[in-house]
């Protein structure tokens, strides 16, 4: 935040795409830092610690996924939507591994990029509620994405965090598999929600004692699931 602003980080290369985002962005009130290249984009995430990223993928000295990666081995969990080609479903696919929050394919609207910084701002409010938990041996360090089971590190890719962190963030509280589909892989997605079930039962064999009975992540038969620390 930046007089009750909130900051917006974009990063890109190309100037008018560079200019409009920012314009556009401005008139919605939010406060806008730029930079024109991923080494320069870490210095400023880095210096203005903005609350939302906007990362193109193709750049020049450090390209976006590169960018990426870093920014999400230092710790910076900030919500990050990447800018790819339409025809680059890897760099679409491996962004997402990487620990981005969301991607847009070039050419874009302007009211459909807003509407996803304003979906993304909404969903990691709720689940930014939460930076750690500790329960039995797991310790889970959500801001740092970091994660240890009986002092050993424990493996959790980027959408298994952000999973596990919808989850206790809602503690207590029967979550669908519809709202996880849209809180956490948001609407850019399109997976089913065998997918869901399919990263519950991977969490559940990296966190719990005996994942065939668990319980924390807890299965609330015909509707989703529930967390219990």
């Amino acid at each position: 935040m930046k007089d009750n602003k909130i900051v917006i980080a974009v990063v890109e290369d190309d100037e008018s795409v560079r200019n409009s985002l920012k314009l556009n962005l401005d008139l919605e009130g939010y406060h806008v830092v730029t930079a024109c290249n991923g080494e320069d984009g870490i210095t400023v995430v880095s210096g203005e610690k903005p609350d939302l990223i906007i990362l193109d993928v193709m750049m020049p000295k450090k390209d976006g996924l590169q960018t990426c990666k870093e920014l999400r081995n230092a710790g910076v969990s900030t919500p990050l939507i990447l800018l790819t080609a339409r025809s680059a479903e890897v760099d679409k696919v491996l962004g997402l591994e990487l620990g981005a929050d969301d991607y847009l394919a070039k050419p874009f609207g302007m009211m459909e990029l807003i509407a996803r910084v304003k979906a993304l701002l909404r969903r990691t409010q709720v689940m930014h509620s939460v930076d750690q938990i500790h329960f039995d041996d797991v310790l889970i360090d959500f801001k740092a994405y970091k994660a240890e089971r009986n002092r050993m590190p424990l493996e959790l890719s980027a959408r298994e965090y952000r999973l596990l962190r919808y989850l206790v963030a809602k503690a207590g509280t029967v979550v669908t598999r519809d709202e996880l589909l849209d809180e956490v892989w948001g609407y850019n997605s399109y997976p089913s929600t065998r997918t869901v079930d399919n990263h519950i039962a991977r969490l559940r064999q990296k966190i719990e004692i005996n994942h065939e009975n668990p319980k924390h992540i807890l299965t609330v038969h015909g509707v989703g699931y529930r967390f219990v620390a």
